[in-house]
């Protein structure tokens, strides 16, 4: 009994690393679109469990309106699921919880 239990804790952690080693090959990377009339000034993309955001991601840059820029969202964590957030030069902001970056490739914001 015991060998049998020990069998399927091994299957069991195969199929785990096998599935987590399946999320790290997906292609995380998103083209954000400022579609709205206002100058991105500032992009996070934090994955669903992080607490806080994580730094933002144009850094010294910003994104005109009109414009897009290709960013790789992945941060190591082999998650799919992050929040996005966008501030905006005139103080707005847009907030969008739990988007699929290995599922999206495109994303786009709006007045």
């Amino acid at each position: 009994m015991k060998s049998r239990c020990l069998g399927l804790w091994f299957v069991l952690v195969a199929v785990l690393a096998a599935t987590q080693a399946y999320a790290q090959n997906y292609d995380r990377r998103v083209r954000i679109e400022n579609f709205s009339s206002v100058t991105m000034t500032y992009f996070y993309a934090s994955n669903v469990d992080r607490p806080t955001w994580e730094e933002d991601i144009l850094g010294d840059s910003v994104l005109p309106a009109g414009h897009s820029v290709v960013i790789n969202i992945d941060d190591g964590s082999g998650y799919c699921r992050y929040d996005f957030r966008a501030i905006f030069a005139d103080g707005s902001e847009a907030i969008r919880a739990g988007v699929n970056v290995c599922e999206v490739g495109v994303y786009s914001y709006y007045d």
